[in-house]
């Protein structure tokens, strides 16, 4: 599986890669403790490719990787669609305890952004971290 990093350990910022470049999706109150991409070709529920967290070293935006498998699935929803998140580990601090504080924080944040920018109430849930080592399918 590639793949490839948009958000960059420790950014405030979330990006989306569109096209050739990256734009900034929304400003976060927390920076991110993991980088954060996706998985080259495969597609999730919300029609966009799979989210993909990589524990390890801060990594540049536009690096890809290459991984036979994850160690994990961070089960989520975003604007009431399933959004999961699966984990792939390189290197250093690993705590499922950090990653579902961040993602609880992250959800009720999310909740605020539907609110604030959309006016609308919207489901936003971490549903909790699956530890496994397995292809994706």
């Amino acid at each position: 599986m590639k793949v490839v990093i948009e958000t960059p350990k420790h950014s405030f910022f979330k990006y989306n890669r569109s096209g050739d470049h990256y734009i900034k999706v929304f400003f976060s109150p927390i920076p991110t403790i993991f980088n954060y991409g996706y998985i080259e070709g495969i597609k999730g529920p919300d029609g966009m490719e799979v989210d993909a967290v990589v524990l390890g070293p801060r990594m540049a935006q536009g690096t890809v990787m290459e991984f036979s498998s994850c160690q994990g699935v961070v089960r989520f929803m975003d604007d009431s669609v399933k959004d999961d998140k699966y984990i792939f580990y390189i290197s250093g601090y690993r705590s499922p305890y950090m990653l579902s504080f961040y993602f609880k924080i992250y959800a009720l944040f999310k909740t605020f952004v539907y609110l604030i920018s959309e006016q609308r109430i919207s489901q936003c849930k971490f549903l909790g971290i699956e530890e496994v080592s397995s292809d994706i399918s």
